[in-house]
């Protein structure tokens, strides 16, 4: 079954990476735009059919087309067989999971930084957790369409092939009595983030090699899950930039 995915970064991603778009449909009168003719022009190449449609009909799609959908195959996920091959790699990998994540919007915009810092792949549960839909692919810019996204049965049972690959898994949660910054992540890495409302589950949490968090001011409430592991991510990625 097809899937409609809309927003003109979210597309020029899908196209660039060679996913399986089957159809571009762009609002009549509106391929006078820079943009939307760049993406014409890469439908072309890749042999895509543009269509000009009425914008009524996107409208009737999603609230904030931007003058843009296109059809595509759904999302293809990742085994974790092939995010292990990571290890073996000459660099170190930084992994992220996410522990039952429901929300779209926290999800893409933890993939668009998983993205931003080389994160070699992401685990993610396959029940009562947020998949990669439309809308994440739009919350994540397209970015999650340059990462490889593992759909699991059993996230502790992912975590624990990670550890005996030999990765370090750190969890995170706004009760953990040590800080980010205290790990030493310059080694393969995973970060594991927790559910909105009900943070790391019990057996997630047992199973991590370290459960950190960030440091806040008395009486501040803790950031949500996507604005928190952004930072733990990029203190990760820090750790493995080449000194100067």
């Amino acid at each position: 079954m097809l899937e409609t995915i809309y927003g003109r970064q979210a597309i020029r991603e899908a196209l660039r990476a060679g996913r399986r778009v089957r159809r571009l449909l762009v609002a009549r009168g509106a391929r006078d735009s820079a943009v939307l003719r760049e993406l014409a022009a890469l439908a072309a190449e890749q042999g895509v059919p543009v269509q000009e449609v009425e914008r009524t009909q996107l409208d009737r799609l999603a609230d904030h087309h931007q003058g843009v959908a296109a059809e595509v195959d759904p999302y293809a996920y990742a085994d974790l067989s092939d995010l292990l091959y990571a290890v073996r790699g000459t660099r170190p990998p930084l992994y992220l999971a996410l522990d039952s994540l429901q929300d779209p919007q926290n999800f893409g915009s933890l993939l668009r930084t998983a993205a931003a810092v080389g994160v070699s792949g992401v685990v993610v549960p396959q029940h009562r957790a947020v998949g990669v839909t439309p809308g994440v692919r739009r919350a994540s810019a397209g970015t999650v369409e340059r990462l490889r996204v593992a759909r699991v049965t059993n996230l502790v049972r992912a975590l624990e092939q990670l550890k005996a690959a030999g990765v370090w898994v750190v969890g995170l949660d706004a009760a953990a009595p040590q800080r980010y910054d205290t790990v030493d992540a310059s080694g393969p890495t995973a970060l594991v983030v927790g559910s909105e409302e009900q943070g790391l589950g019990r057996l997630v949490r047992q199973t991590c090699d370290f459960v950190v968090s960030l440091p806040m001011e008395p009486g501040v409430e803790s950031l949500n899950a996507a604005v928190a592991g952004s930072i733990v991510l990029y203190e990760y990625y820090r750790q493995r930039l080449p000194r100067e």
